[in-house]
């Protein structure tokens, strides 16, 4: 990547060589700054079309003063061009119509508290840009609002404790209808690792409502300062246990999966079965599915799962309920009923990874392991309290593989797990049915405190009387060849 000052088309004699999409972008920048004709960009040096490594071929970079009346803060304004289809040409992004989304029908935006003596934008939220984008294209997994990404490191590679992102609209940039389709603006916040845990534990857009009526912690705009010092729940303890755990109790969490490291054993059947339809496991040459079913599976996993407010999980559809969103991991990431991406994401009330009922049969299994690596297992209470004891359902969904494990409740409707036969698969897809009893019973001997901390790995909890045995393992478990 490299830093430049290109021509943005201001000058209507130019208009014309560039590119629809492009124009109608900078349209939309010069409609909030009048004044920024020609922003500072950082561009990738080989573009992405001519098999450069960075997806995004621009990021735009403005000075925006703020809004003292509002309580917004002096910033820095960052704006990806790279998402959405550009060109029309098919160069980047398969073109689909007026009508549908632009490439992956967003852009990503990220607002930076502007320094004192500040005179140029830090460029390092760009390479950050570059490598959320590169994930999208890589995944085809898309983003939306409310939306959270576990990054586990400072975002400007400092000792910040600003180590996560949450995804919301940007405030000042309204989605604009180019000829290649609709972009949206989705803007980057960065937050700290109790902030995402509050926002995996309720969800993204409450977390975000607090962030915004917090100065300190990025105000209306959600202006990310890296030299934070304190989380929400340190300036203000009473949010966690009014706010946050209110919510929980009352709302359950609208995350419905992760995209995680896990894996499954049948432990009622020998490992050598040849009948063995799991598409990973640990410590051994997992069986494999023919490439037809596996192809078939894979597909079935890119449309996740319908939901609405009874809870069912129904036949495989790309429709969702407004309500319940999904999220992933990379972070994690939701998409709305009305998000038409190429592939939605894995996180929140729709995103579950469903196997189609007619691809493979059911197998009732008599006892099962689930192994999740640290991350996977600290989420275990939320998936109890925030989810089945709600009637909901939560999914890990495999980074490593075809493999999903779904637990559901006694109240989703449409599972082929039951309460006469709790554990059942579709090929890699594991459901497991817990009673609201049994949940309580879980989550009594899921508090403990060690699950937490990463050095105390393995941990192991076993309820023989259910046949289940649940193991959370170092990451490099999951790293072997073998997966």
């Amino acid at each position: 990547m490299d830093e430049m000052r290109p021509n943005s088309g201001a000058h209507l004699g130019l208009a014309s060589l560039f590119p629809q999409g492009l124009q109608a972008i900078y349209g939309e920048c010069r409609r909030i700054y009048p004044d920024q004709p020609n922003p500072l960009q950082v561009t990738a040096i080989v573009k992405y079309w001519l098999g450069g490594p960075d997806p995004l071929d621009y990021i735009s970079m403005y000075r925006n003063v703020g809004c003292p009346a509002l309580d917004v803060q002096e910033h820095w304004h960052y704006v990806s061009l790279g998402l959405s289809d550009l060109y029309g040409d098919n160069r980047v992004h398969e073109f689909t119509g007026q009508d549908g989304p632009s490439g992956f029908g967003f852009e990503l935006t990220f607002r930076l508290k502007r320094e004192a003596g500040e005179t140029a934008p830090p460029t390092w939220p760009a390479e950050l840009m570059q490598g959320l984008a590169r994930y999208v294209f890589q995944s085809e997994n898309t983003f939306c609002s409310g939306d959270h990404i576990s990054w586990h490191s400072p975002l400007d590679n400092s000792e910040s404790r600003i180590q996560h992102m949450l995804l919301t609209e940007d405030p000042q940039m309204q989605p604009v209808q180019t000829p290649f389709g609709l972009v949206s603006f989705l803007q980057i916040v960065g937050v700290c690792t109790e902030e995402l845990q509050a926002a995996q534990q309720w969800n993204g857009q409450g977390i975000l409502d607090l962030l915004r009526g917090v100065h300190v912690a990025g105000g209306p705009w959600l202006i990310t300062d890296m030299r934070r010092g304190e989380t929400i729940f340190d300036i203000d303890p009473h949010l966690q246990q009014e706010r946050v755990d209110k919510g929980i109790d009352t709302d359950g969490s609208n995350l419905s999966g992760v995209s995680a490291k896990c894996a499954w054993d049948d432990l009622s059947r020998p490992p050598e079965d040849e009948d063995d339809s799991r598409s990973i496991c640990i410590g051994s040459q997992p069986r494999r599915l023919s490439d037809k079913d596996t192809e078939q599976i894979r597909e079935a996993l890119r449309k996740g799962l319908e939901i609405n407010s009874k809870s069912i999980l129904p036949p495989i559809s790309s429709q969702r309920h407004s309500q319940d969103r999904p999220v992933q991991s990379v972070g994690h990431l939701q998409s709305k009923q009305n998000s038409r991406s190429r592939k939605d994401s894995l996180e929140s009330e729709s995103s579950a990874a469903i196997v189609p009922h007619e691809l493979v049969r059911t197998r009732q299994l008599e006892s099962v392991h689930l192994k999740f690596n640290h991350e996977s297992g600290t989420l275990l209470p939320m998936c109890l309290r925030g989810r089945l004891l709600h009637g909901r359902h939560f999914t890990y969904k495999s980074i490593n593989g075809d493999t999903a494990i779904t637990f559901v409740s006694t109240g989703v409707e449409g599972a082929f797990a039951t309460e006469e036969h709790p554990y059942a698969a579709h090929g890699p897809w594991l459901q497991i049915l817990l009673t609201e009893e049994f949940v309580e019973q879980m989550l009594g001997d899921l508090q403990d405190p060690s699950i937490h901390e990463e050095s105390k790995l393995p941990k192991e909890y076993s309820w023989p009387d259910k046949k289940l045995k649940i193991s959370v393992l170092p990451d490099t478990v999951f790293d072997s060849p073998l997966q």
